[in-house]
């Protein structure tokens, strides 16, 4: 399990976030949505233990599989040795990697469907490649709690898809507990169980994504009107989607 009771952050006489309380246990996967400078990176700190909580606690394993929302370039080094690094918490204060750290890099990599990327370097890699790369540490790590933050921001449309399948398949295992921020509503959709949703003026709500994913409260959480629509998916099928109404059609 993974979560925060009665988390609060501050900074000098601005709070970002007040008696946050949620609790992520293995076998669930969290989306976390809140508008821009609502406090969402900054919460992913305090739950990993960066960032300083003013009043109430964390509840976190030891180590956690984290993906940043920028991965920075790591000059010269391989995918597998950016992987390796995942496994920094088995080795010790001057480990070096070991076979059996190698072959939990290499397992990840597979996982990931990333295996060729291992000997490209990381910082001659697309934004799409150097994902994957990052999830696999996250994986290589061998936590049960992955943490996320805007996994796909920096992404195109076609990668982004790739990346919440990958989430998706993670999630549906049921041997993780998954965290990841976003704010795009239709993400929850894609890869969450639950969703958190740091609304304007401090407040915070959670559920399922059945009862938060839904046109009223996206409204309220974005100031924009938001209406369900159908699109079509794979052999016939009909999915839904909830969209803004700048996205070019009518609020209902």
């Amino acid at each position: 399990m993974i979560g925060l009771e009665n988390a609060s952050v501050t900074f000098g006489q601005r709070t970002l976030f007040r008696n946050v309380s949620f609790s992520v246990p293995v076998g669930r996967s969290l989306a976390i949505l809140g508008p821009n400078g609502r406090g969402k990176t900054t919460l992913l700190r305090a739950l990993l233990g960066f960032q300083r909580l003013a009043d109430g606690s964390r509840h976190a394993p030891k180590v956690a599989g984290y993906v940043p929302q920028h991965g920075a370039s790591q000059a010269r080094l391989s995918g597998l040795d950016v992987v390796v690094m995942g496994r920094a918490a088995h080795l010790g204060l001057f480990g070096q990697p070991r076979r059996e750290d190698r072959d939990a890099a290499e397992g990840a990599l597979a996982e990931v469907g990333a295996s060729a990327l291992a000997g490209l370097r990381y910082d001659r890699m697309s934004g799409g490649q150097r994902q994957l790369v990052l999830i696999a540490r996250a994986l290589a790590t061998g936590s049960q709690a992955l943490v996320f933050d805007e996994p796909t921001s920096a992404l195109d449309l076609g990668n982004q898809a790739k990346t919440l399948e990958l989430l998706d398949a993670l999630r549906l295992r049921r041997n993780y507990a998954i965290i990841f921020t976003t704010h795009d509503p239709n993400h929850a959709l894609a890869a969450a169980d639950d969703v958190l949703m740091m609304m304007p003026g401090g407040r915070e709500v959670h559920g399922t994504v059945a009862d938060m994913i839904e046109p009223e409260r996206l409204t309220e959480l974005y100031g924009v009107p938001m209406r369900w629509v159908d699109v079509a998916g794979p052999v016939g099928e009909t999915r839904r989607a909830i969209l803004p109404a700048f996205a070019g059609i009518e609020a209902a």
